[in-house]
């Protein structure tokens, strides 16, 4: 067996099963949000300032918040029949919160994707002018310029490490 076929499987999860639990299961799950929020609204920022290291430094906690508003949300939705009739206004406040959260986050994605988008095609120029300068100049018999064959193009190699 491998290690991670040794793993144990998460224990199931408990609802909650008193209102208290249930405001404090909410409190919780609304901190992992805001400071999700936070920390990818400061991502945000430092892609649009084109400072891409800085943002990469961020993953990390990223990925710890991630793993605690998953673990809550998991537990929200173990929760949510219970909280739907003992605490009915504060599963629709969670409702509301995380609507803001969701836009929040799809601002974010369009931020990342445009980025890319810019950087893709920046390498693409690169490489077509490179691709340019490396062949051959030549021409037809008919006068037109020659397309160059496979063997002229030649790949270039982009190091991903920053």
């Amino acid at each position: 067996m491998t290690p991670m076929q040794r793993q144990q499987a998460p224990a199931p999860v408990q609802p909650v099963a008193s209102p208290a639990d249930a405001r404090k299961l909410a409190n919780g799950l609304t901190e992992v949000m805001n400071a999700l929020l936070a920390l990818i609204e400061r991502e945000t920022e430092l892609v649009r300032a084109g400072r891409i290291p800085e943002a990469m430094r961020l993953e990390g906690e990223k990925n710890d918040l991630t793993k605690r508003y998953i673990t809550a949300i998991t537990l929200v939705k173990a929760s949510q029949p219970y909280m739907a009739k003992a605490t009915p206004d504060l599963l629709g406040a969670l409702h509301r919160h995380h609507e803001v959260f969701r836009a929040m986050l799809q601002v974010n994605l369009t931020v990342l994707a445009t980025a890319h988008a810019v950087s893709e095609g920046i390498v693409r120029g690169v490489n077509a002018e490179i691709q340019r300068r490396n062949i051959p100049q030549t021409y037809t018999a008919a006068g037109r310029r020659n397309a160059p064959g496979p063997r002229n193009l030649t790949p270039i190699a982009v190091s991903r490490s920053l």
